[in-house]
């Protein structure tokens, strides 16, 4: 029989309560209102790093849908979302280098502050409001705490599928089972 947990976990949307989902939604509003605000309007970059954005969130969601059926696909979609955040990371860093601004380094009080609070917030309404107040370079420097957290999120989250594949397998493994053991218990009535 077909493991119920095993579908219902991606059922109604599951992949909003999973934290690294949440926490690109904050990256892409981050990057959305940061490539408008802060690059010139016909920059090519606007497009780019939001569609860099977006995809990292983007493919979260895919990839937790398509595990219903495929956990190759979904594996495979939530790796894709590591990508799309590493390009996102290079424009970030790009646009520091370029306009002279700093790059915290992971061990300074401020990237210290912005992991601390991103703990208990992945929501964009937790993050929003401060950022419309704040400058360039620490825009920036917040998101890119933000991609590296998601990263090591979208690791863990690859390793918690690919435990449950081996634990479970996929729908076709399940569904094998449930069809050798129908068989099983009809060889039995007769």
């Amino acid at each position: 029989m077909i493991n119920p947990q095993f579908i219902s976990q991606y059922e109604g949307g599951g992949f909003r309560h999973l934290r690294v989902f949440n926490v690109t939604t904050c990256i892409y509003d981050i990057t959305f209102y940061f490539a408008h605000h802060f690059f010139e309007k016909g920059d090519r970059t606007i497009d780019q790093m939001i569609q860099a954005a977006r995809s990292g969130r983007q493919n979260i969601a895919e990839g937790n849908k398509a595990g219903v059926t495929s956990k190759e696909t979904e594996i495979k979609l939530t790796n894709v979302a590591k990508s799309s955040l590493q390009e996102l990371l290079l424009d970030y860093e790009d646009f520091l280098r370029q306009h002279e601004l700093e790059l915290w380094d992971k061990n300074d009080p401020r990237c210290l502050q912005v992991r601390r609070f991103a703990k208990n917030h992945n929501q964009p309404e937790d993050y929003m409001p401060a950022i419309k107040l704040r400058k360039a370079e620490t825009i920036c420097n917040i998101a890119i705490v933000l991609i590296y957290q998601a990263d090591l999120m979208r690791h863990n989250l690859i390793e918690r599928q690919k435990t449950d594949f081996l634990k479970q397998g996929g729908i076709r493994e399940q569904m094998t089972r449930a069809r050798l053991a129908a068989r099983s218990g009809q060889d039995k009535q007769k």
